[in-house]
């Protein structure tokens, strides 16, 4: 058994068809994961549906809903629920583009994905008002047993 602050590594494999972030938060409630987070990705994926940055001149967030072959280039964050991931995807040119995952991520050939858990640590989110969003808290497993 791991001890207070050491890291646990887990690691999965999706296979065509699967759904990366239903995928990835079953696996987080199967293992009963408290602070989970993405180590590393490689993989390929025919769709996706990304955030893009914040547009100040619109006051928006642009959702942008892609098809084609990508590849996965980057992805990070954090697991816990809501999961709040963003992802780099490349095209067949090499173009990149990347956002806040908010689904339809279906993959292509395989997503080879390494997650890792604090131990000791449990991640919540809390409504922010500073920024409209839940955002991460932190807090020790014995604070919340």
């Amino acid at each position: 058994m791991a001890g207070p602050g050491s890291l646990s590594v887990y690691a999965l494999r999706l296979r065509p068809g699967e759904e990366i972030l239903t995928s990835l938060m079953k696996f987080v409630e199967n293992k009963k994961l408290k602070s989970p987070f993405i180590l590393t990705c490689v993989g390929s994926i025919t769709k996706a549906t990304l955030r893009l940055a914040h547009d100040p001149a619109s006051n928006t967030n642009k959702i942008v809903h892609l098809n084609g072959m990508f590849e996965i280039v980057s992805l990070v964050g954090t697991l816990n629920e809501p999961a709040h991931l963003h992802i780099c995807l490349s095209d067949k040119d090499g173009k990149t583009i990347g956002g806040h995952i908010m689904s339809q991520l279906e993959v292509f050939t395989t997503a080879e994905i390494v997650v890792g858990e604090c131990n000791g640590l449990k991640f919540t989110r809390e409504m922010d008002s500073s920024t409209g969003f839940p955002e991460l808290v932190t807090s020790s497993c014995s604070e919340t047993a």
